[in-house]
Parts: C-alpha cells; sequence; structure tokens
C-alpha cells in the first residue's frame, strides 16, 4: 500500500486557496466641502481654498491635485522617561506641493517613522495653500511668473527670514531647507535672508511657510498686478517648455549640373 501524503489524509486533500481581489476603497466625505467636491461642484483646488469652508479632509487634496509631491524636511527622535521604562517617538516635518502654485507644512509624531511620515504627509495636505508667483526684480523685464511678486518676511521661534524678488535665471538662492519648499512652491529664482539659529530646521521651515504664507495673505492694488504679472496659483506649462515636432520638409533633388554650350555667333 502506498504511504499517502499530509494531503491525502481526507477525501480531496486540502482545498486550494482563493485570491482574494483588492477591495476598492470608496471615500465618504465627512465635511461639506468633501461633499462639493466629490459631488463636482468644486473642481479645482483654488475653489476650493475660496469656497469658506475649511479644509479637513487629505483626500480633496488627492483628488483636486493629483501630481502632488512629498519631501521629508526633519526626522527627530524624542524620548520620555516614565516607570515603565524609556519611550521613544519620532518626529516627522513634510512638506508636499505641486512644484506649481500650491505648497503645505505638516508635522506628525509616532512610535515608527513609516506610519509617522504618512500622518505628516496628511497634515500637510490639509495645510496647503496658494501661493503668488510674479516678476517682480527690476533687473528682470521677462514678465513670467518666476519669483515671488515683491519682498515678504516670516518668522518662527528666533528664525526670521526674508524673501527679495530675483532676475531670471539666478536660481535660488537660499538654504537647503528653503530651497526645497520653495520648488515645491513652484519658485524658480529668489533672494533670501536669514537671521537667529537656522540650524533649528524645523524653525526655519515654518519660517519659510510662515513668509509664504504672508505672500498669499498681502493686498495688492490692480495696477501692481498688471506691472509685474502676478499669477495666484497653478499657470500649466510654460511656454518654453513645450516643444511642438518641427515639420521635416521633403528633401528636392538637386539640379543635374548640365554643361551649357556657348552659342556661336552668326556672321
Amino acid at each position: 500500500m502506498a504511504p499517502r501524503g499530509r494531503g491525502s489524509r481526507r477525501s480531496g486533500g486540502r482545498p486550494p486557496r482563493r485570491r482574494e481581489e483588492p477591495l476598492e476603497v470608496t471615500w465618504e466625505p465627512k465635511t461639506q466641502l468633501g461633499r462639493l467636491v466629490k459631488s463636482g461642484e468644486i473642481s479645482t483646488m483654488s475653489a476650493a481654498l475660496t469656497s469658506g469652508f475649511p479644509l479637513r479632509e487629505p483626500e480633496i487634496v488627492d483628488i483636486l491635485l493629483p501630481e502632488v509631491d512629498d519631501e521629508v524636511i526633519d526626522v527627530k527622535m524624542v524620548q520620555r522617561m516614565t516607570d515603565s521604562g524609556r519611550r521613544i517617538k519620532f518626529v516627522i516635518t513634510v512638506a508636499v506641493g505641486n512644484n506649481d502654485g500650491f505648497v503645505g507644512l505638516g508635522q506628525a509624531k509616532g512610535k515608527e517613522v513609516g506610519s509617522s511620515i504618512k500622518k505628516a504627509i496628511d497634515d500637510a495636505k490639509i495645510n496647503i495653500i496658494e501661493i503668488r508667483r510674479g516678476c517682480g526684480s527690476w533687473e528682470c523685464g521677462c514678465r513670467k511668473p518666476h519669483t515671488v511678486p515683491f519682498a515678504v518676511s516670516g518668522k518662527s521661534g528666533s528664525v526670521e527670514v526674508t524673501f527679495k524678488p530675483a532676475p531670471h535665471g539666478i536660481g535660488l538662492a537660499t538654504g537647503d531647507v528653503a530651497k526645497k519648499i520653495l520648488t515645491l512652491g513652484g519658485v524658480h529664482d529668489c533672494w533670501a535672508f536669514t537671521r537667529g539659529q537656522t540650524q533649528t530646521v524645523v524653525n526655519y521651515a515654518k519660517a519659510v511657510f510662515d513668509a509664504l504664507k504672508r505672500n498669499a495673505d498681502t493686498r495688492i492694488r490692480e495696477s501692481d498686478i498688471l506691472n509685474t504679472s502676478i499669477v495666484s496659483g497653478s499657470i500649466g506649462p510654460q511656454p518654453e517648455q513645450v516643444k511642438e515636432p518641427v515639420a521635416q520638409q521633403p528633401k528636392q533633388p538637386k539640379p543635374s549640373a548640365e554643361k551649357v554650350e556657348p552659342k556661336k555667333e552668326e556672321k
């Protein structure tokens, strides 16, 4: 009698496992703004921020700005001594933006780095703002929204940062932290002046975000908007970045070099 395996003890053996299909996660909005976005009444991020309803759900940003990028600014480990022992948590600071007029800054704390980063990203999406860009430098006359339209300052703790318009081609003459946040906001040229303990990365990032907030909240006259070409929010791809294919003309055959005999003069 042939030995039977473990799977043949019962009639038919163990049935194969069925692969469960991934469940589709449906978003159920809990706020009035979320309901308006899901129904389609609000289709842009600018309209959502100016609607007057508070932004409380990160799924709204995922729907209206699907091309959002995130950047981890700082990872800090904090310890706390309790009766049961030492407890360790991580404080994560993250910046998000679509590289075209929208940027946000968030912070979260947790026992694991991965879950804390996810919470910080959601917090940054809730705090997203719409910034202004223009051509406010007297050395530049390109009239394209590539820098901050006017000088603006922000402060957090002992850190104070001031941004000033720069001509086209200068780049971001700022620190590494400010460069990351400005790049996510879509600012390509800028002068920066800082004071205080800029080595505290969190305060430096909050000061930069505070300056961008004041940039968005400052009242501007219509004449200044036209003179400095100020644009609020997304502007789409620049005309210089869109390269149209050049139509190739068909090659024409070269004319054959024929010998032309001189005409004889008639007598």
